[in-house]
């Protein structure tokens, strides 16, 4: 999706996430970008970015992890969270559900490391429509219900034990198959070097892409 287009409706966007607006623009700031750089990195319009920044919108899970690359952070701080200390051990009673865009994710993993780790329940028809390019790998696996992964121009499913490593930048799209969702564990790179911002900005093909079917 080109940053000229429109968004796309999100009927979860009403959801309460108030953290978010203060911590979108602080953290661009932090990272010294304009508005138009940062939207565009994110595939997002300088416009819809404004609206996150202001309150006016609510993002999706796949937009706050475009914004997470960008700003070389992690969703965690995009929503206020501040642990005091990164501890290895991450306690279920500790894992506390965020939703987003119609899905719901738990961190599976300590904050600011060099990998995230999401246990994530994706439903059916959220975010089905919206192809993905970006640096970094991803690794998924699923654990309940069956999952539709695109990877370029071949499309699997994915059965419970089934899992997908690929690089990122291999255009994707994630959908649950069936009508009760999908859970799926799902781990990310976080790219932290001064050139991601420019490596999502100046690629030919915008890193959010409207799938053409």
């Amino acid at each position: 999706m080109s940053p000229a287009e429109p968004e796309p409706v999100d009927p979860e966007a009403a959801e309460p996430l108030p953290a978010v607006a203060p911590q979108l623009r602080d953290l661009r700031r932090r990272a010294a970008l304009t508005l138009e750089a940062a939207a565009r990195s994110a595939g997002l319009s300088p416009a819809h970015l404004s609206r996150l920044e202001t309150g006016r919108r609510q993002p999706s899970l796949p937009m706050l992890l475009a914004l997470a690359r960008t700003y070389g952070t992690t969703v965690s701080e995009l929503l206020g969270e501040t642990p005091a200390d990164r501890d290895a051990i991450v306690r279920a009673a500790g894992m506390e559900p965020t939703r987003a865009g119609g899905w719901t994710y738990w961190q599976a993993g300590a904050p600011a490391r060099g990998m995230q780790a999401l246990r994530v329940h994706v439903p059916h028809g959220a975010q089905g429509d919206i192809v993905r390019v970006h640096p970094g790998e991803e690794w998924l696996y699923v654990l309940k219900g069956r999952l539709r992964l695109r990877l370029g121009d071949a499309t699997y499913t994915l059965e419970p034990g089934d899992s997908a490593h690929f690089d990122s930048l291999t255009p994707h799209r994630i959908a649950a198959a069936d009508r009760l969702g999908a859970d799926l564990l799902f781990v990310h790179t976080l790219l932290q070097s001064p050139a991601t911002a420019l490596c999502l900005g100046g690629t030919p093909q915008s890193p959010t892409l409207r799938d053409p079917r």
